[in-house]
């Protein structure tokens, strides 16, 4: 039987931790007998990892790929504690420890190619034989990227997309426009993203509904066994909304939506900053026009950035170390907490 009872970790009731600043705990040992020449200590670590699979040739018969993988260590940190005469009593034993996150880390991220993860991990060893261990899952809001550069493109954005249509049936044509408008194309990750929309319906049918969708776009950088060098690109979903716009034959309708991006996120990055991958956003309004296979979508690039708070306290660190008419509004909150629409006609 093991002489420790319990071992835990105890850490502050923080839900995302941020690059930069510090993280306070405790280790609690509970034992039932006299240890030993004990070994007690504390890690942090934060590391990344991806890995996919290409066919080397899609033309052979039979099954041939290359696994390509790649990893990054972004923080590793040990406080080993110093235990007097070299041995640990029968009872509860508790350990302060203090950790401090780098200023310039990715965020807690994962997807079906690679992850980046950050955990505490409590260990009591004795004559190099681990007696108990105890890990805990951290999330952390990283800050890498030069949030400066995006300065200049706090100004407004329009982005208009435009579907020519032709209707065999009724030998009949026409077209729909669908112009998103931001005010910004910097956001923070937990802010909400304020958009107005305008469809201009030239068809004689209505345009149920579009669909607002805010994806991450990941291009990973990894190796094969013999250190060739791939790239891949992947989109996932971040957030979405589904407004239901019923904009009626040859009529012009606006709609103002919102859409709140999650915490923690990473921020828009380069290979440069995060190792092995990249970051970058799209905000994406897509309606599938009825009565034909014709889709009608509207992209608008976006900038995830640190929140202004955090990048002026990880500089410090660093340097210490339209239409008119009638307005109706409609909740759609059903389709996206705290998202919201409201509509104009003409």
């Amino acid at each position: 039987m093991s002489s420790v009872k319990a071992i835990n970790l105890v850490l502050p009731e923080t839900e995302v931790h941020l690059a930069g600043s510090s993280i306070d705990g405790q280790l609690v040992l509970n034992l039932r007998s006299t240890l030993v020449d004990p070994v007690v200590k504390v890690e942090l670590v934060g590391r990344g990892y991806l890995r996919w699979l290409e066919e080397d040739n899609p033309e052979l018969t039979y099954d041939k790929s290359t696994a390509f993988t790649n990893q990054a260590l972004y923080v590793s940190k040990e406080k080993n504690f110093y235990i007097e005469d070299g041995w640990l009593d029968s009872g509860v034993h508790t350990f302060d420890f203090c950790f401090s996150f780098p200023p310039s880390i990715p965020s807690t991220f994962t997807s079906k190619i690679g992850c980046v993860s950050y955990f505490v991990q409590g260990t009591c060893c004795s004559h190099q034989i681990v007696l108990a261990k105890e890990e805990r899952c951290l999330l952390l809001q990283g800050t890498a990227g030069d949030h400066r550069s995006h300065v200049k493109d706090m100004a407004p954005l329009v982005v208009e997309a435009r579907k020519d249509i032709v209707y065999f049936c009724c030998f009949s044509c026409g077209s729909v426009i669908l112009q998103i408008s931001l005010e910004k194309r910097v956001f923070y990750p937990g802010e909400t993203i304020v958009f107005v929309t305008d469809i201009v319906n030239r068809t004689c049918t209505y345009v149920r509904k579009v669909v607002f969708t805010v994806y991450c776009i990941v291009l990973y950088s990894g190796f094969s066994s013999r250190g060739e060098r791939l790239f891949l690109e992947d989109r996932s979903e971040v957030t979405k909304l589904v407004s239901w716009a019923d904009t009626a034959p040859s009529e012009i309708m606006r709609v103002t939506s919102a859409l709140v991006l999650p915490k923690p996120l990473p921020v828009t990055s380069t290979l440069m900053d995060n190792k092995i991958m990249s970051f970058r956003y799209e905000l994406v309004g897509t309606s599938d026009l009825p009565c034909t296979t014709s889709t009608i979508v509207g992209r608008v690039p976006i900038i995830i950035a640190a929140a202004p708070e955090q990048s002026t306290m990880t500089l410090h660190e660093n340097e210490g170390n339209s239409s008119e008419g009638a307005i109706f509004h409609k909740d759609i909150s059903e389709n996206d907490r705290g998202a919201v629409a409201s509509r104009s006609v003409a």
